[in-house]
């Protein structure tokens, strides 16, 4: 279904990819284009309003002339009479009089011409204006805004196309998903279910009946007790009685590992089967750490020579403290694997029984116990005092104190608590059946190559310039740092080549 889902995802891709070529691009293009048009029509239409407004200022001017000079002409023509009709002036006077009077006559008429001229022409301009220019370029944003609107829609017919090409492989991707949900078989994933969790223990063995009158007439004869009783009060004096914790789970079978699984380093408090799946990842996880130092250890050598041959490239004396850190955690790491390795091999010759609950504790039969003190003795020839222990393993992977009067026998019965009475039908916790991986390295911060690097040694991994990565280690003075591509890439590029930016907290 993740597959599926993922040609999905491509094929939205592909959507998104096509329509920046085809659409965005031509918006962007077409939007540019309408913009100058738009400001080029706008420009005209304020260069003809331009206009107008200067043939009417003109025609403004022209009127105010006229009407001075008319008004002028007019004062002429009455200072004209009034020294016609005075006899005391001179012929002189009068006849200067005339003249000026016909000057401004004649001015009157050239600005009525003028006014009538500019008026005719203004008139002209404007009827054009309003009439033919303006409209023109009413016309030409209308055309450009409808051209924009057919284009619109031209592009998003062509989205849809984009989008309808590509339904049939949607639709097939939805067929593989169905196809897929049909594949799934309860049953099958039951048992994979049951085959990771089972635990391994055997069957409980069968109560065996107690006559109570023969015991009886047995310690009266011999005044012994025949038969060892092992009550609940054993373990109350112990130093571990008070650390006793209940497991909780279906039925008392799957039991938590979620608090338990790291207080004892060899998972003893597990069943058999998780113990052994517990175990086998801690060796794996072990022999890649070992696998990683000794990468480490080659290195460091092969720098080593270089800085002898070459001690201009650096201080070969610089190496020797790495290399002996490295030697002292490559020693470490190998007892490690061997003691975890003696761990699982001796829980591939356990079979345990689980307990009955705690009411039934007390009614262990003889037979039962004499064997597991037979199986002990084969076991383990040197332990032949091995004490059967209700206490479950301390925390932290401290050993038994040998005040406490138990000692840690693989052999023993193990400790399997289950409900009490009162608590048969508890809530279960679906986390406590988590299965718990080895933790990877916590990302110390980010780095970011400057420049391309071609591994070519064990333990580095190549990389492009500019490509990002988590960093999962500082660098150790060994020129090298640890990094992390993605989720489960990891590998060594030389420090020089990145750039880091390490967290606050680092």
């Amino acid at each position: 279904m993740m597959n599926e889902v993922s040609d999905i995802a491509g094929q939205h891709e592909l959507i998104a990819e096509n329509m920046t070529l085809q659409i965005v691009k031509e918006i962007n293009n077409l939007v540019k284009e309408l913009k100058d048009e738009r400001k080029r029509h706008l420009h005209e239409g304020a260069k003809l309003q331009a206009q107008l407004q200067a043939s009417l200022s003109q025609l403004d001017k022209a009127k105010k002339a006229y009407e001075k000079a008319f008004k002028e002409a007019e004062k002429a023509q009455e200072n004209f009479v009034k020294a016609d009709a005075d006899l005391n002036l001179s012929r002189a006077e009068v006849e200067k009089a005339r003249t000026l009077s016909v000057m401004k006559n004649q001015a009157c008429e050239d600005c009525k011409t003028e006014y009538a001229n500019q008026l005719q022409k203004t008139n002209e301009l404007q009827r054009q204006h309003y009439i033919t220019t303006l409209p023109n370029v009413f016309q030409q944003l209308q055309e450009m805004d409808e051209r924009r609107i057919t284009c619109i829609q031209n592009f998003i017919k062509l989205s849809a196309d984009i989008q309808r090409h590509v339904f049939p492989i949607v639709s097939k991707c939805l067929d593989g998903i169905v196809k897929a949900s049909e594949t799934v078989d309860p049953r099958q994933d039951s048992r994979l279910v049951i085959e990771k969790f089972k635990s391994g223990f055997s069957p409980p063995v069968d109560y065996p009946f107690e006559d109570l009158s023969n015991l009886k007439n047995s310690e009266g004869n011999t005044g012994l007790h025949s038969v060892p009783s092992f009550k609940t009060e054993t373990i109350k004096g112990t130093i571990t009685a008070g650390k006793l914790k209940k497991r909780s789970g279906i039925f008392g079978i799957f039991s938590s590992n979620k608090h338990h699984i790291d207080e004892t380093k060899d998972y003893c408090d597990l069943p058999p089967n998780q113990r052994k799946k517990k175990l086998t990842q801690k060796i794996e996880h072990i022999q890649n750490q070992i696998q990683q130092e000794t990468a480490a250890r080659d290195g460091l050598t092969k720098m080593k020579l270089v800085y002898e041959q070459s001690p201009a490239m650096g201080d070969p004396l610089s190496i020797e403290g790495q290399l002996t850190e490295n030697g002292h955690k490559l020693e470490k790491l190998q007892t490690e694997l061997q003691k975890f390795q003696s761990y699982l091999s001796d829980a591939e010759g356990i079979t345990l029984t689980p307990k009955r609950n705690k009411k039934d504790r007390n009614s262990i039969s003889e037979d039962s116990l004499s064997r597991s003190a037979s199986d002990s003795s084969v076991n383990n020839p040197n332990n032949n005092k091995t004490m059967v222990s209700n206490t479950p393993p301390q925390a932290n992977g401290s050993s038994y104190s040998p005040e406490s009067g138990i000692s840690r026998s693989r052999t023993s019965i193990p400790e399997v608590d289950v409900y009490d009475d009162e608590e048969k039908f508890d809530n279960i916790d679906e986390e406590d059946n988590a299965d718990f991986d080895l933790d990877p390295l916590p990302v110390l911060g980010t780095a970011r190559a400057l420049y391309p690097f071609d591994a070519q040694s064990e333990g580095s991994i190549p990389m492009e310039e500019g490509e990002e990565f988590d960093v999962v280690e500082l660098d150790q003075g060994d020129g090298w740092t640890r990094v992390r591509r993605g989720d489960i890439e990891e590998g060594f590029v030389p420090t020089s080549y990145v750039q880091c930016f390490l967290y606050n907290n680092c």
